[in-house]
């Protein structure tokens, strides 16, 4: 492991830039104050270094967090741009399909690498990250960009953000790929959300709510210019926001995403999850007169939702039992599919450093059932 480590460091030292923390993480709906990494690690040695980021300790798993921030910083005493994080990502999962039966394709994948920091001044921050690897049915081009914003924080409590971000449909749709619990998402995730467009949006947090309210083009993978207007908006109420985590963290919420691009589509939804010490519960019911999402463009009428209950076994190994159930087109009834998922994650150093064990027994009316075993790894560099 210490050669891994090694190998990783030297890479992300061409070039001289820094990585340093998530400023504004807008998919993780995190709001975390500013603070300059790294500048414990000047004058230390290469092999000092490394033994640093060996012994680090990252108990949060809710959150993203990068391997190197600590050491690769780069921080500008003048100009625009205060601080610069230069980071790399990789997802990748072996999706071993064990029977031979009719399956949803899924799309594990993801090699990323960017720049994101803050510009002098303290309230306005950027990020451009671009992807590597290519979508079915898509260019190279136009799935390079990803997360392409500027974002000021200049009201408290409150964000403004302007770009191509992860819009909010759905709770689990409008997370980072990083910290969902499983290594799919589930079947409303994937189908109505999981989808970046170009536009502006507010998000809020305060202890007992927070929310994502935004306008943006209908727009996916930078296919047309303004085809249409769409609206997302996503409020979560925390019943328990101001008791400090004594009695655990409860999350219940909604939403609503509409839009026009050539057909008009709506998907609402419903949230609930609770979180206390090692276990962790939630549910998300939504229903779609149409959408467009990951998966592109449909104008059927479609619904679903998943419950997934998890415990840490250690503070490094985490069990987790998820059903799913999505039926594509409501006005065909009888094709409903599910499926159940048992899921193992081992946090090496929390989300930067992750392998995943997924089973998965997919149960289908009109085609045959299949199993497959799906094994993932994780690193946020």
């Amino acid at each position: 492991m210490k050669y891994l480590f090694a190998l990783i460091f030297l890479l992300f030292q061409i070039p001289a830039f820094g990585i340093e923390e998530v400023i504004l993480d807008v998919d993780d709906n995190t709001f975390p104050e500013y603070v300059v990494k790294g500048e414990n690690d000047k004058g230390l040695t290469l092999r000092e270094k490394i033994e640093n980021i060996k012994a680090k300790e990252i108990t949060d798993t809710n959150n993203s967090s990068f391997l190197l921030e600590d050491v690769l910083t780069k921080k500008f005493e003048t100009g625009i741009i205060e601080t610069m994080h230069v980071f790399g990502y990789y997802r990748g999962a072996a999706d071993i399909n064990v029977s031979s039966g009719g399956n949803t394709v899924y799309d594990f994948s993801a090699i990323q690498a960017g720049i994101n920091g803050k510009f002098r001044g303290g309230k306005n921050y950027y990020e451009a990250r671009l992807r590597f690897n290519p979508i079915d049915g898509y260019s190279f081009l136009q799935t390079l960009p990803v997360d392409i914003y500027v974002a000021n924080a200049s009201i408290p409590h409150h964000t403004i953000i302007f770009g191509n971000t992860r819009t909010p449909v759905g709770y689990e749709g409008a997370l980072s790929d990083s910290v969902i619990p499983f290594v799919a998402r589930a079947q409303i995730s994937r189908n109505f959300g999981n989808i970046r467009k170009v536009g502006m949006r507010v998000k809020g947090n305060y202890d007992l709510i927070d929310y994502d309210f935004g306008g943006y083009s209908s727009d996916t993978y930078f296919r047309e210019f303004f085809p249409g207007v769409e609206f997302a908006g996503w409020v979560n109420i925390k019943p328990l926001g101001k008791t400090n985590g004594k009695y655990g963290k409860l999350n219940v919420g909604g939403g609503v995403t509409a839009g026009n691009n050539t057909i008009d589509y709506c998907v609402s939804g419903l949230y609930a999850g609770y979180e206390y010490k090692n276990f962790m519960a939630n549910f998300e019911y939504a229903s779609a007169d149409g959408y467009n999402g990951v998966v592109g463009l449909s104008s059927n009428k479609a619904e679903g939702f998943y419950s997934t209950v998890g415990y840490k076994i250690s503070p490094k190994l985490q069990v987790l039992g998820r059903y799913d159930q999505y039926t594509p087109n409501k006005n065909f009834s009888d094709d409903i599919r599910r499926e159940y998922s048992v899921g193992f994650n081992y946090f090496i150093k929390g989300q930067a450093l992750k392998l995943m064990l997924n089973y998965v027994f997919c149960q289908n009316d009109l085609i045959e059932d299949s199993h497959r075993i799906i094994l993932g790894t994780q690193i946020l560099l």
